[in-house]
């Protein structure tokens, strides 16, 4: 039983308004400050990570091994700080794509109803 409105059934006239109206009217959206709050979360997470991220492989083992008690090798270490910067730059990568993706949207969509 889905209750996404792509598997309902195509409804005509009068039925698709009250409908679309069911559908708008009983969705809880969240307050603009949360998602205000979770898109800074969105960049700080990625960027602290860099940030507070040892350059050195060994100094990233022991950090593991304070914080969570388990040793790693070195090279375990190496392939970790590689993982972790490349999620992180990737991450941040998205997030700069899709805001400039938005402003161009923005930009052409104002340009239009400008003229």
């Amino acid at each position: 039983m889905s209750t996404h409105c792509c598997c309902e059934v195509a409804l005509s006239g009068e039925e698709r308004d009250m409908a679309g109206a069911r559908a708008t009217d009983g969705v809880l959206h969240p307050p603009k400050l949360v998602w205000r709050c979770l898109n800074v979360a969105q960049w700080m997470v990625p960027g602290a990570i860099l940030a507070l991220l040892p350059k050195c492989p060994v100094c990233l083992a022991a950090y593991v091994a304070i914080g969570t008690g388990v040793g790693l090798s070195v090279s375990t270490a190496t392939y970790l700080r590689m993982l972790l910067v490349f999620l992180c730059v990737a991450s941040l990568t998205y997030l700069a794509v899709r805001r400039v993706h938005r402003l161009i949207a923005f930009i052409f969509s104002t340009r239009g109803t400008a003229q």
